[in-house]
């Protein structure tokens, strides 16, 4: 069996992948802020604290087969400083200081959002973004950049789908590999942030799906990814969102012409 580190183990995603994984059969290390019961191992970790993370990471003693970087925080008024430093910076150096312990073959699987999905659009943006070394920098990052907390929300999952694809060169040098997740609306206790965040678009997306995405739906894609049968996928980033990605292409692209009817 497999051994898997997975953060935000506490609720939502990550308590249902911490689950799935542990029901398979395998060993769950888990990482979050706030107290957790059910994994193997559980570490206590702060991602908007530099120290938090590397003691954190410095206690684990055993190889792993994959890690899912989970843990996030959502977007709230006033929270800027703290998206930023948890839903990137914080994760960057996790991922970096839990790297050694990767065995040869594992799999790193990055959540992150159907949020994300302008990077391409964004790509000068988030250079400037991953360019930042420290916490002190994200007050004048943020003024400079005009940001908000919806913006920096959505700058951090479009961050974590553009890490994932410029790191894969180098993990395949260490015969590893990542994808990334990008989920949309998901039944979890901090949905209503994302309807205060975006509006009534969210409200049109889960009714044109039909309903919001479960926690272990998302849960289930991430298992597959962290598993060695998903070995060939490396760099991907995967839509689970009740088709909300394809309305909005079909709708933009005016695919009248490629219905059904």
């Amino acid at each position: 069996m497999s051994t898997y580190a997975v953060t935000g183990v506490a609720s939502g995603i990550g308590a249902e992948l911490m689950k799935i994984l542990k029901a398979r059969g395998h060993t769950v290390i888990g990482f979050d802020k706030h107290e957790a019961a059910g994994a193997d191992r559980f570490i206590q970790m702060d991602l908007d604290d530099p120290a938090s993370i590397e003691a954190a990471a410095a206690q684990v003693d055993t190889s792993l087969d994959g890690l899912c970087n989970n843990a996030g925080v959502p977007p709230r008024d006033g929270w800027e400083e703290l998206i930023l430093s948890v839903n990137f910076l914080g994760q960057r150096q996790f991922m970096k200081a839990m790297l050694p312990h990767m065995k040869p073959g594992g799999c790193i699987a990055n959540m992150a959002s159907r949020a994300g999905q302008n990077w391409l659009a964004n790509v000068d943006q988030n250079k400037r973004l991953a360019a930042l070394t420290s916490k002190d920098q994200l007050a004048a990052f943020i003024v400079d950049e005009g940001l908000n907390p919806t913006t920096c929300y959505n700058l951090t999952k479009e961050a974590m789908i553009l890490w994932t694809l410029g790191m894969q060169s180098e993990l395949q040098a260490l015969d590893l590999r990542a994808n990334s997740i990008s989920p949309a609306a998901v039944d979890t206790g901090i949905l209503d942030d994302f309807k205060r965040a975006f509006g009534e678009k969210v409200d049109m997306n889960i009714k044109r799906a039909g309903r919001a995405g479960r926690p272990k739906e998302i849960a289930e894609i991430a298992a597959f990814i962290l598993s060695p049968e998903s070995h060939w996928m490396k760099g991907a980033d995967l839509h689970i969102d009740g088709g909300m990605n394809a309305f909005k292409l079909s709708d933009e692209l005016g695919l009248d012409g490629f219905r059904l009817n």
